[in-house]
């Protein structure tokens, strides 16, 4: 689906995405990298943990946080399988993650390029970079694939 090889970080959030898939959770995958080293991973996890906010990004970011030693992830990229919802992009600006990488756009839900556009808000306290698109074709594919079955 992609015409070019996919990074590594995003291969990865591809693969939590997966599991979640696999343990009938919305596929949604993450993964936290600081300078060049994969320092957390996770995939949705709202019905298994009995918690709305156990998004993949918000697992993400309290494994990097617990794994520093620190509330804020300066100088961290997030990549992550579909644009941030509302809360997790909330929970990227307090984190203060430098680099967002998002795979497929989500024009319901999406916080980033879509609804709210938190990180262009007055009121927000830190704007990350933000690149989209690399493995949207598989990101949304797993997506597709996952309700189709469900219907």
């Amino acid at each position: 689906m992609t015409r070019w090889p996919l990074p590594e970080p995003m291969k990865l959030a591809l693969t939590q995405a997966q599991a979640a898939a696999d343990a009938g959770e919305v596929p949604i995958g993450a993964v936290i990298v600081k300078g060049g080293q994969v320092i957390a991973a996770a995939h949705n996890a709202p019905r298994a943990q009995c918690d709305p906010t156990a998004h993949a990004e918000v697992l993400a970011i309290r494994a990097a946080a617990a794994r520093l030693g620190q509330e804020r992830l300066e100088g961290c990229d997030l990549w992550v399988t579909l644009e941030p919802c509302p809360m997790c992009a909330g929970a990227i600006m307090h984190a203060r993650i430098a680099r967002v990488y998002y795979a497929a756009p989500d024009p319901k839900g999406g916080a980033v390029e879509h609804g709210p556009r938190v990180f262009e808000q007055p009121t927000c306290l830190h704007r990350p970079e933000v690149y989209a698109g690399m493995g949207e074709g598989e990101a949304a594919g797993l997506l597709r694939d996952f309700f189709r079955a469900r219907r």
